[in-house]
């Protein structure tokens, strides 16, 4: 028996990366999930990385069903509330209840100046990164709740939402708001035995951040940096010289957050960031 027996997990940005390593992270433990996912492209971020897909998505959905659990996954995008409440509400209705929601969707450009920062690109990490974390739980409150105590919210925040990192002003100041929006939920939820937390990962080893224009980032004096390159800068962001973190490592931390075992942790800031937050 697993530590998330006969609970269901919704998780955002499920079709790949930490989303999927989420997802199978909370599978293992016993968990039926609810994955959604855009799958799709938000127009500032191309040329950053490329985006998830439907086909990601249906791997997500057969891994998880390797561990024989049940998934409802849905492309969905979280700045979409119409769309976002009828896929809870789809899963929902298959899988039975809801305990446990991971607002894991997120996206992630930068600039070299905050004065130069392109409005559409402030605007689609606002949307996607606050407005959608916002969503994702607004989708999912009355289901939680309806499940009873011992459920949990778990935002993913960053590193970036503990310091203000120079050139990454509007991706910053999202993972701060999210903070503020846990908070919150922790003071509302509390008396109903549900707990409210953020995560706060270092660099992860996916695609988000394992790309030429994130290598640029920390090798400015390079055109084309490869990984190799960037690895001992991103390596000095913290004390244990970890360049890229495993996301299961995350998700480690995730499936902690979601079950009893955390049963009086609200209102905390985790990091997994090999004590980033303090170099």
């Amino acid at each position: 028996m697993g530590n998330l027996e006969g609970k269901v997990a919704l998780i955002t940005g499920a079709a790949r990366g930490q989303g999927r390593s989420h997802a199978l992270r909370l599978a293992s433990e016993g968990a039926d999930i609810i994955a959604v996912d855009l799958c799709g492209p938000v127009d500032t971020v191309t040329d950053f990385y490329p985006p998830a897909t439907p086909e990601d998505l249906k791997e997500t959905t057969r891994q998880v069903e390797a561990l024989d659990r049940r998934i409802v996954a849905v492309e969905a995008d979280v700045r979409d509330i119409d769309a976002l409440t009828t896929a809870v509400n789809e899963g929902v209705a298959q899988l039975g209840r809801l305990d446990i929601v991971v607002a894991n969707a997120g996206i992630f450009t930068f600039g070299p100046d905050t004065h130069k920062v392109d409005e559409q690109s402030w605007q689609d990490l606002m949307d996607i990164n606050v407005t959608g974390v916002w969503h994702t739980y607004k989708a999912a409150a009355e289901h939680l709740i309806a499940s009873g105590p011992g459920g949990s919210v778990i935002i993913i925040s960053s590193l970036a939402g503990f310091k203000g990192l120079a050139n990454v002003a509007a991706y910053t100041t999202t993972k701060h708001a999210v903070v503020g929006l846990m908070k919150v939920l922790a003071n509302e939820l509390g008396p109903l035995g549900i707990r409210v937390n953020t995560i706060h990962p270092n660099s992860i080893d996916t695609l988000m951040v394992k790309n030429r224009k994130t290598y640029q980032l920390f090798r400015p004096d390079l055109e084309d940096p490869q990984a190799e390159d960037a690895e001992a800068a991103f390596a000095g962001t913290n004390p244990m010289g970890k360049a890229w973190i495993e996301p299961e490592h995350v998700s480690n931390a995730v499936a902690w957050l979601a079950s009893d075992q955390s049963y009086y942790v609200s209102g905390g800031q985790i990091p997994v960031d090999a004590g980033g937050a303090v170099a």
